[in-house]
């Protein structure tokens, strides 16, 4: 993927010469990176069980999903994984350390922009029950030998693989 024109000068542009490596505007001389949009999400634990959101949105409506969504320009992942959470469940949680960052497309086809996912583990603060909102129209817990044969992202299974050896020990 790649500008077609340049968003400082507006002249066309060319592909960059070799993968990870900028768009240079030969008119203005302005580099233009194409970087993965940050995004943070959260594996919440209760009981031995991972809790999981039904997409209520494209892509991949219908499906589930872990909670977690965009970060804002100045968010700290950590902070934007807690507001995410709040938004979609309403729980507040305490988060028990880093599980991974991940890589993947966010939607379908080639021009799928890529996302970096940055996922936290996590428990509720209490025994509130959390109840769909924002962009998921379902929530549900499921312990590790009941999870969905297909999640809503690829790099869902890997995080998931995470969850579990870090269960087991």
């Amino acid at each position: 993927m790649h500008f077609n024109f340049c968003p400082a000068c507006g002249a066309k542009l060319q592909p960059a010469p070799e993968p990870h490596q900028p768009q240079t505007c030969a008119a203005c001389g302005a580099a233009h990176y194409r970087n993965a949009k940050p995004c943070a999400g959260m594996v919440v634990e209760r009981n031995g069980r991972v809790l999981l959101g039904r997409r209520a949105i494209e892509p991949h409506k219908g499906r589930w999903d872990l909670p977690g969504g965009f970060l804002g320009e100045d968010e700290h992942p950590e902070d934007g994984a807690r507001r995410e959470i709040l938004e979609e469940t309403g729980l507040r949680v305490r988060v028990l350390g880093l599980l991974g960052i991940y890589m993947d497309p966010y939607g379908y086809g080639e021009s799928a922009p890529w996302v970096m996912n940055v996922y936290y583990h996590a428990e509720p603060l209490d025994d509130t029950e959390p109840q769909p909102a924002d962009d998921v129209s379902e929530l549900a817990w499921f312990a590790p030998d009941e999870l969905p044969a297909r999640m809503a992202f690829p790099h869902e299974d890997q995080v998931l693989a995470d969850w579990r050896k870090l269960s087991r020990r």
